[in-house]
């Protein structure tokens, strides 16, 4: 239940991103590109420098004050991040570089598990991250890859998701909580519920979702959560991948290295146990505090305020886009986050981003890595705005006006 009496204050919170004062073109700039990587606040910033500046050194591996501390500096945000995700223990908490490399990593490793013949469903709104990895699988080991359908409103069709799974021997579902082209909040407790009762685990891609909306992995009961730290205002090269610790221990590692070992010989090594098992080599050590301040951050200003936000901002712009003549959002979700696609008719995409580029706006225009959903769409690219806790109703009007601008111009 979202708080209506939230005080937001947008403009307190645009202070700590400095790099939204700036101009492009002359013009003050609109980002409306979160959805694709957010901006920093200065606090995330100054703790990624403090480290650097003072307490910089290799975790795990120092019998030095320097790295003793570092190590406990890295371990107490693996359990900040627990506590932010409701996990049991911090050793579900896995570092990755991303999102990516975490569904990868439950690839091959978790699916290492299945037999030959099993099933993994995804959707048709998935991000080729969420793809990739399990057509790989399915080339390595000879799993079913299963494609449950979406509406033309873009929600998952739950009545065809279910047939799929009454009907096939189902292993793993892998679902995204938010999709990054429609903006539609999947129903995923609903979802989990679905996959347990056939006797499947189940991962979701929480890339767009855990920016959107608050996660506890144990109410939801999902197997497997994934996210990166550059859509939740964090650094690039850090993501985390958070795992029922039963799954963890039975998994294999998915690469080999230094520090995911117990004990090495010639002849044969041994893992360490869960979370070490899937960290070989060095880690993104000042990633890692870059993330615990991001979510600091996020937590300083409340879940509550953020969504109700995010909710307005959807609200408004959906409402001012139909006002266009020859403007189409891209479905019409029950559940939609910060995330808009759309298409302006005689336009491409990518003509409509370097328009709006002109006027110091940033938007995304292409695939958006979502290829087979574009398709499905009877698209071949579009734009997509997609909106930050920094984002304001001023910067939508300036967006929308110069909308109104371009389509005038291509009607003429």
């Amino acid at each position: 239940m979202i708080n209506s009496s939230v005080h937001y204050d947008v403009e307190k919170i645009r202070q700590d991103f400095p790099i939204l004062n700036q101009k492009i073109r002359g013009k003050p700039f609109v980002f409306l590109d979160s959805g694709a990587s957010a901006q920093k606040p200065i606090q995330v910033i100054e703790a990624m420098q403090h480290a650097v500046f003072t307490q910089y050194a290799n975790v795990h591996r120092g019998a030095y004050s320097m790295s003793e501390a570092m190590t406990d500096q890295y371990e107490n945000i693996r359990q900040k991040i627990a506590d932010f995700m409701g996990a049991k223990t911090a050793e579900e908490i896995v570092f990755t570089k991303n999102s990516t490399e975490a569904i990868n990593l439950v690839a091959h490793s978790f699916g290492s598990l299945l037999k030959p013949g099993q099933g993994v469903v995804i959707t048709e709104m998935e991000h080729h991250a969420n793809l990739v990895p399990w057509q790989m699988l399915r080339d390595r080991i000879g799993i079913h890859l299963h494609i449950a359908p979406i509406t033309d409103d873009g929600d998952l069709d739950l009545l065809a998701f279910e047939q799929i799974l009454r009907d096939h021997d189902i292993g793993l579902v892998a679902v995204t909580h938010m999709s990054n082209v429609l903006g539609t909040i999947n129903p995923v407790k609903m979802i989990i519920e679905m996959a347990h009762q056939n006797g499947a685990k189940i991962l979701l891609d929480g890339s767009q979702g855990i920016v959107h909306q608050h996660v506890n992995v144990q109410d939801l009961d999902a197997d497997f959560y994934v996210f990166t730290g550059h859509k939740l205002y964090g650094p690039t090269g850090i993501g985390v991948l958070w795992g029922k610790k039963e799954l963890l221990e039975i998994m294999p590692p998915f690469m080999g290295g230094g520090d995911m070992i117990d004990r090495v010989t010639f002849e044969k090594s041994t893992w360490a146990l869960p979370p070490t098992k899937f960290e070989a080599g060095t880690q993104p050590i000042l990633e890692v505090v870059g993330l615990g301040a991001a979510i600091d951050y996020v937590l300083s200003i409340g879940y509550d305020a953020i969504i109700q936000h995010d909710e307005k901002l959807v609200d408004y712009t959906l409402a001012q886009m139909a006002a266009i003549d020859g403007l189409t959002v891209l479905g019409n979700p029950e559940k939609r986050g910060g995330v808009i696609a759309f298409t302006l008719q005689n336009a491409h995409a990518h003509d409509i981003a370097t328009l709006l580029d002109q006027n110091g706006i940033a938007v995304r225009a292409g695939t958006h890595c979502a290829e087979p959903l574009l398709n499905r769409l009877h698209q071949t690219s579009v734009a997509r705005a997609s909106f930050g806790l920094y984002t304001t109703f001023g910067e939508i009007d300036f967006f929308i006006k110069t909308l109104k601008l371009i389509q005038r111009m291509l009607i003429k």
